[in-house]
């Protein structure tokens, strides 16, 4: 009789930035805990984040956004356009209400999270981004945006180019809704959410749900 063993999946790889080591000592052994997830790197400074970001090619980064040489937000910068396959950027923070934490989301970053956050919150957080399936903290992202966005006077091209079912699905998106409860608001199949989802980050020239939201804010198109 011939055995067989199933392949457990690949676990998800995490670099971690900060440039206090006993932060990064904590992180790290928060998500080593975890089975599925791996810590593969750690930087102390952005510089450090996006050599070891091109190194490494995690699936996550959790990016301190206030660090010495390059900060948070440039080093989400970098990571995103030099690499073909960018790792999701989880912007971790001691202020929530913070403008860098805004213009990191601007930047790129899919996220972010307190640092005094709960070790099981940290921990859903990294699934969550690398799945990416759903905004994280939608509300706390709507309060920054209450404080931070600067709406345009004259909306964007792309807003007209927006359909109705896009625009729907684009503040269904802004709500937190995944692509399940989207379908299931909409009465529509996952496939056809799917499809509104990658027609709306094309239109809006925008590379995850988070910066879609965040153009969205800045168009005028979701109130504050």
């Amino acid at each position: 009789m011939t055995s067989t063993t199933s392949s457990s999946p690949r676990p998800i790889r995490v670099v971690v930035a900060d440039d206090e080591r006993m932060v990064r000592t904590a992180l790290r052994a928060i998500l080593s805990a975890e089975p599925d997830l791996e810590v593969t790197g750690e930087a102390a400074t952005g510089a450090e984040a996006v050599s070891v970001g091109r190194a490494q090619r995690p699936d996550v980064v959790l990016m301190d956004v206030r660090m010495p040489q390059t900060d948070g937000i440039r080093a989400t910068e970098q990571i995103l356009a030099f690499l073909d396959r960018p790792p999701r950027v989880l912007v971790v923070t001691t202020f929530e209400n913070d403008a860098y934490v805004y213009d990191a989301l601007r930047a790129g970053a899919a996220g972010f999270l307190l640092k005094r956050a709960e070790p099981d919150t940290l921990v859903q957080a990294v699934r969550l981004v690398a799945r990416s399936d759903t905004l994280l903290f939608p509300a706390a992202v709507r309060r920054l945006a209450t404080e931070h966005a600067h709406p345009t006077a004259a909306p964007p091209a792309w807003v007209a180019r927006l359909t109705a079912r896009e625009a729907e699905v684009l503040r269904h998106m802004a709500g937190g809704l995944t692509n399940a409860e989207i379908a299931r608001r909409m009465e529509v199949g996952p496939a056809t959410v799917k499809t509104h989802v990658a027609s709306v980050l094309a239109k809006t020239g925008t590379r995850d749900r988070t910066q879609a939201v965040v153009a969205a804010y800045e168009a005028g198109l979701l109130h504050t």
